[in-house]
C-alpha cells in the first residue's frame, strides 16, 4: 500500500492547512512590491533585511499561515539556495469569490497579466499570474461555477 492509499485515521494524523511557503527570491525588492502591492497580502514582520514575512490568514491552532521571502543571499551558511530548474509548479493562494473578482478588476485596471481557470471537478477556479521570479501564483476560490 502506498503512503497515499493509507486514511488519515490510520497514520494518525492528517494535514490540516497550509504553514509557510518560502521562496528565495532572485529579485527580493521587486517580489516584496508583488506581493504586498498587486496581490494585496500585508506584511506580518520584517527580519532584518532580505526577509520579509506575509500573513497569509489564519492557520491552524494558532499557527498563522505565512509567505516568506528570502532574498538570495540571505543565511546562506543554511544550505538552502535556489535550485536552477526549480520543481515549483506554483503557489496557491485562498480567497473568497468576490475578493477574487475584485483582484481581476484590480488587475485590468493595472493592466497585470494573468489568466482564469475553473476546475468544474472539484468546483474551484483559479486566477494565475507571474511573480517578478517567474514563479506560477494562484488566487483560488470556491464555489465555481457560479450559477445565477
Amino acid at each position: 500500500m502506498q503512503n497515499s492509499e493509507i486514511p488519515a485515521s490510520r497514520r494518525g494524523f492528517s494535514v490540516s492547512g497550509l504553514g509557510e511557503i518560502a521562496i528565495r527570491c532572485i529579485d527580493f525588492d521587486a517580489m516584496v512590491r508583488f506581493y504586498r502591492d498587486v496581490v494585496g497580502l500585508e506584511v506580518l514582520a520584517e527580519r532584518g533585511t532580505g526577509l520579509v514575512f506575509f500573513g497569509l490568514g489564519n492557520g491552524v491552532e494558532g499557527h498563522t499561515s505565512v509567505l516568506a521571502l528570502f532574498a538570495a543571499d540571505r543565511n546562506p551558511d543554511l544550505g538552502v539556495a535556489r535550485i536552477e530548474g526549480s520543481t515549483l509548479h506554483h503557489l496557491a493562494l485562498s480567497l473568497s469569490q468576490a475578493d477574487q473578482a475584485a483582484a481581476c478588476r484590480f488587475f485590468e485596471s493595472e493592466r497585470i497579466p494573468y489568466r482564469t481557470e475553473e476546475f468544474a471537478w472539484i468546483g474551484w477556479r483559479g486566477v494565475f499570474l507571474s511573480d517578478p521570479d517567474g514563479n506560477t501564483v494562484e488566487l483560488v476560490s470556491a464555489g465555481w461555477p457560479v450559477t445565477p
